[in-house]
């Protein structure tokens, strides 16, 4: 799978950036709500439209809100959106009308050669969606009026960013049939160092300087008989500690490193343990459904007793109890410590996404789960489980049929994958639950509305 396009929206404060964000990824923002330690108002998120899966970004934090100094933020974000970003959504205020930093932005997306997409917000009366014209001034095309608040002009918006999409998939990239690995984490946490400690040689700068990295840097070899490519990113920073510009977007380089990759290897200080933008980063893997091997470095640093390991992977668990299926090694990049068995499990990982479970087998365990805990039930309404079958693997999905959607509960999910797990682990690799009404089930309840009303005539 190829990396998804980047789709970034830029604009002064407070025209509506994060407004048009939280439409355009919609109810995609809320993929993991149920679980702790995710972000809700992060910057990036992952959108479809016209079947074209894509990454936005929310430029808005970018932007100090003091007027003056302005001028030299918003050329630095512009400039790293230009670099990084496959279509840009530059978003004006049709309220407000035509300001002098809109024009200085325009200045600079002129001499860019990425599609620029000119979105006049709040264009949510007649009158406003006729006074847009005046920003043909910027020298950007047509303007095109929307609400963000409202939805109104977002789908003509969309049709017009999905259009300028490079092609769905290169054949480079659907030939490639190695186990791709990346290398994810905060900066500063070993990531290059741990890399070099694989290959045996200095193949990217290692430096004390967080950030160091700002390339998703791949590198190609062969690990017994298999092929693996390895992908080293830059690090991931809390919202408020990235610096505007390319620091920002080198995030973005590493999303779509793990939207490349099969397996994760998430990178914790040992030093420091699991931090919060540790847990957010677990996050972005979980709702990318990548496998995760959490490789803890700097072992070496640490005092240690008989029990120091396993209390310090508890608190791991903890720290990650919505990821408790993925396993913890203990290394250090700097002498060498356990680094040669990361690729190992890692493999192993990856072939945990392809395991499948026959249809026959696989309705035995869950029919067997459903008589030991009986689903929820609602006054008379009663879930019941028709049918289940494994519909695709990378990652392993189940597609549950079931009479009344509206009555499954978080907890009965997550109850219905322990069982799954219990038999099959899918070690370090997520599970995708989809459960729908069952086929025929309307036909079905079609039937027995004509059968009562039958009997009331008869009555």
């Amino acid at each position: 799978m190829g990396s998804k396009p980047v789709v970034a929206i830029v604009g002064r404060p407070n025209v509506g950036k994060s407004t048009l964000f939280n439409r355009i990824i919609g109810e995609r923002k809320a993929i993991i709500e149920d679980q702790p330690g995710t972000t809700r108002d992060r910057l990036y998120g992952e959108a479809e439209w016209n079947g074209r899966a894509f990454i936005v970004v929310d430029t808005g934090g970018l932007l100090l809100q003091d007027d003056d100094v302005f001028a030299p933020h918003i050329r630095e974000q512009v400039r790293a959106a230009i670099e990084e970003s496959d279509v840009i959504v530059f978003l004006v205020d049709g309220k407000e009308g035509l300001t002098a930093a809109d024009q200085e932005i325009a200045e600079l997306l002129r001499h860019t050669s990425r599609p620029v997409i000119l979105a006049v917000n709040k264009a949510d009366n007649p009158q406003r969606r006729m006074d847009a014209v005046e920003f043909y001034a910027l020298g950007l095309g047509d303007p095109l009026p929307i609400s963000a608040l409202h939805g109104i002009g977002t789908g003509d918006l969309l049709d017009a960013v999905v259009a300028h999409f490079p092609p769905a998939a290169l054949e480079e990239e659907e030939e490639d049939k190695s186990v791709r690995i990346a290398i994810v984490g905060r900066p500063n946490v070993g990531k290059s160092s741990l890399l070099n400690r694989i290959l045996g040689e200095e193949r990217a700068i290692v430096s004390e300087v967080p950030g160091t990295t700002r390339d998703a840097i791949d590198t190609r070899l062969m690990w017994g008989d298999r092929q693996v490519t390895l992908i080293d990113t830059a690090g991931i920073r809390r919202r408020g500690r990235v610096q505007p510009g390319i620091e920002r977007y080198s995030v973005v380089r590493a999303l779509r490193a793990i939207d490349r990759s099969h397996v994760a290897l998430l990178v914790i200080d040992a030093t420091e343990g699991v931090t919060a933008q540790d847990t957010h980063i677990a996050g972005y893997i979980l709702e990318a459904y990548k496998s995760v091997v959490v490789v803890v470095n700097k072992w070496d640093l640490i005092e240690k007793n008989t029990y120091t390991m396993l209390e310090y992977e508890q608190q791991v668990r903890h720290a990650l109890n919505f990821m408790d299926y993925v396993p913890v090694l203990f290394v250090s990049a700097k002498t060498g410590q356990r680094v040669n068995k990361i690729l190992d499990l890692a493999i192993n990982v990856y072939d945990e996404r392809f395991v499948r479970i026959p249809t026959g087998e696989l309705n035995r365990l869950i029919a067997e789960a459903v008589a030991r805990h009986a689903p929820p039930s609602q006054g008379r309404r009663k879930l019941r489980i028709r049918y289940v079958t494994q519909a695709d693997v990378n990652p392993p999905t189940f597609v549950f049929f079931v009479n009344h959607v509206d009555l499954l509960h978080f907890s009965y999910e997550r109850y219905l994958e322990n069982v799954i797990r219990q038999h099959y682990p899918f070690l370090g690799t997520p599970l995708r639950l989809i459960f729908r009404t069952g086929e025929g089930d309307e036909r079905v309840e079609a039937g027995r509305r004509r059968r009562r009303k039958a009997r009331e005539r008869v009555r």
